[in-house]
């Protein structure tokens, strides 16, 4: 299943939309109120981080703010395209669903920092936001101390994914299988074995008795090989220094298997090439798609 805990990384993925929204000119995705959500001292914390090598006992004692200059390459290269361009993908793909089924429910695996909830002005997306209790008690009390008002159509669902059970803790919290669903599970495959990331795909099909969706970003088959980019093996160990190793990538016919076996069919496959070209073409900074890393959009049709 989904790790079980708040992760430097997730931290890493938030730091990177909010440091594009405050900074970033040519905009792939604007997540304008994830400088607010994660809050000033979390990123400056992470900024320090970034600079100083990825040390996480260093930059816990040091109370200096960050150089941008001195960050923004290491970002550019190593952090920001993964996380902005799935979470451009998955939410566009998001309104496309709505669109078409109207009332619906989204459901955010191990949201973290994710504020689609309060970007959202469709009231008929009814949002569960699936995380570890941590993370999600440092989200609540973050909206306190900005006066935010929750929306009604949002839910926080607190789980341990490694001993909770999904589908119990979903429909406890008022998760409808009857209604059509779309399901996003970003930045997680990398961590996880096959077989164990299907349990989570399994979960997710017993839940949609009605129409429903799944988007998600994986590492293929040349990940970790010899003739690997640079900085595929650079941000591998930079995860691996922060608690966090990443494991081989999937082939596209294991990730085809594994959804077949559990009655989903892949409506969208972005490859490395495609996402280079639908969101990192013809720009002048160092943004550029990962070589390794593919975007997945399944549907599962409801078996009248």
């Amino acid at each position: 299943m989904i790790a079980s805990q708040e992760s430097i990384t997730a931290k890493l993925c938030s730091f990177a939309r909010a440091y594009h929204s405050n900074i970033g000119k040519k905009k792939i995705f604007d997540d304008y109120l994830a400088y607010d959500i994660m809050g000033r001292d979390e990123y400056e914390r992470i900024g320090r981080l970034i600079q100083n090598g990825f040390q996480p006992d260093k930059h816990d004692r040091l109370s200096c703010s960050f150089d941008s200059g001195l960050i923004s390459h290491t970002l550019d290269r190593y952090i920001t395209p993964i996380p902005l361009s799935r979470i451009a993908f998955a939410e566009q793909k998001l309104k496309q669903f709505a669109k078409e089924n109207g009332r619906c429910q989204y459901v955010i695996c191990g949201a973290g920092m994710d504020t689609f909830a309060f970007r959202n002005d469709d009231p008929d997306i009814r949002i569960f936001e699936l995380d570890h209790l941590d993370t999600g008690r440092y989200k609540r009390e973050r909206i306190k101390e900005l006066e935010w008002n929750i929306p009604e159509n949002l839910t926080f669902v607190s789980m341990d994914f490694s001993k909770d059970d999904m589908i119990t803790e979903l429909t406890g919290a008022g998760f409808d299988p009857s209604v059509p669903s779309f399901f996003s599970i970003l930045g997680v495959s990398y961590y996880l074995v096959l077989p164990v990331f299907e349990q989570t795909i399994q979960k997710i099909s017993r839940l949609c008795k009605a129409a429903g969706k799944i988007v998600f970003d994986y590492p293929d088959e040349t990940t970790l090989k010899l003739r690997s980019s640079e900085r595929v093996h650079t941000l591998a160990d930079i995860t691996e220094r922060l608690g966090e190793k990443m494991l081989h990538g999937y082939s596209y016919k294991e990730i085809f298997t594994a959804l077949e076996k559990y009655g989903f069919e892949i409506e969208e496959h972005e490859t490395p090439q495609m996402i280079q070209q639908h969101y990192f073409d013809n720009r002048d900074d160092e943004l550029r798609a990962f070589e390794n890393i593919n975007f997945i959009l399944a549907n599962k049709e409801n078996k009248k």
